[in-house]
């Protein structure tokens, strides 16, 4: 039997039709360690200081750490406008009394293959958004995404780009695992990730480089991504952060009990990560 036991968190893209209290309320019933605000989910987005002073006050009452804002994208294409989205994030994570930010690539098909070029921005990127980090002290939790299009599908990639800039002290990976798999990665990095973001595939018809954040569900018995057994690698190779659940699928946002459908979920992770 193992004694991996995941400690679980929450993304408000479980849940983005509720408002932020709503969605901590929801959090605290599940027992989460961890909640990720939001700054994509229409109405329910942390955007002005106010709200991020009264959900962080909330979540210190119930318990809860706020692990992040997600997400400022792209990244790493740095000019004066990400500087100040970056800035204006950092304000509204240090309000809400969050460990950090997470940051995510360009998305759009252009910057796929390597180059000097690529590493350059990335580089640049890594180094404007440091020093904003550090001014709010605040740690940067970098998400490779792992589509076709993506400018930055490896987590090697990014390990390599935050050392090249002395960043170790300020960036920890994301390891999301359906990135992990749409990339075709096999290396883990469980003393370099800060977070783990999991969701399900059940489509059998969609291929890995097809699939797309609307496929994505609560992992239940019948994912392909390999949920299971990503988490067991990085449990057992040492990793104790927090795993927080991140579907997009629009069939989960429109669940009439998150309560009972993220509890569902745990326990067949947990009782999965049991069997050995």
């Amino acid at each position: 039997m193992s004694s991996l036991t995941p400690r679980f968190g929450l993304n408000h893209m479980v849940c983005p039709k509720l408002t932020i209290a709503e969605f901590l309320e929801v959090a605290h019933q599940l027992k989460s360690e961890t909640v990720e605000f939001r700054n994509d989910v229409g109405s329910n987005s942390l955007t002005d200081l106010e709200t991020a002073r009264a959900a962080g006050a909330r979540a210190k009452e119930l318990g809860i750490t706020v692990l992040s804002v997600n997400a400022l994208y792209p990244f790493n294409v740095w000019n004066e406008e990400r500087e100040q989205q970056a800035r204006a994030m950092a304000e509204l994570a240090q309000a809400a009394g969050a460990l950090g930010l997470v940051v995510c690539p360009l998305n759009d098909g252009t910057m796929t293959e390597p180059s000097a070029e690529r590493t350059e921005a990335l580089h640049t990127a890594l180094r404007g958004l440091k020093a904003i980090l550090e001014e709010f002290d605040l740690m940067g939790f970098v998400e490779p995404l792992g589509f076709p299009i993506s400018s930055l599908r490896s987590k090697r990639e990014a390990i390599e780009a935050i050392d090249a800039i002395g960043g170790a002290d300020r960036f920890k990976l994301v390891h999301d695992t359906f990135h992990h798999r749409g990339a075709g990665e096999d290396e883990y990095f469980p003393d370099r990730t800060g977070l783990i973001h999991i969701s399900g595939l059940e489509d059998p018809e969609i291929s890995f480089d097809d699939m797309l954040d609307s496929h994505r569900l609560l992992v239940g018995p019948a994912d392909r991504l390999g949920n299971v057994e990503q988490l067991r690698t990085l449990l057992a190779a040492g990793y104790t952060g927090p795993v927080s659940f991140e579907p997009f699928c629009a069939a989960v946002w429109d669940l009439p009990d998150h309560v009972a459908a993220v509890n569902d979920s745990i326990r067949f992770v947990n009782e999965s990560l049991a069997k050995g």
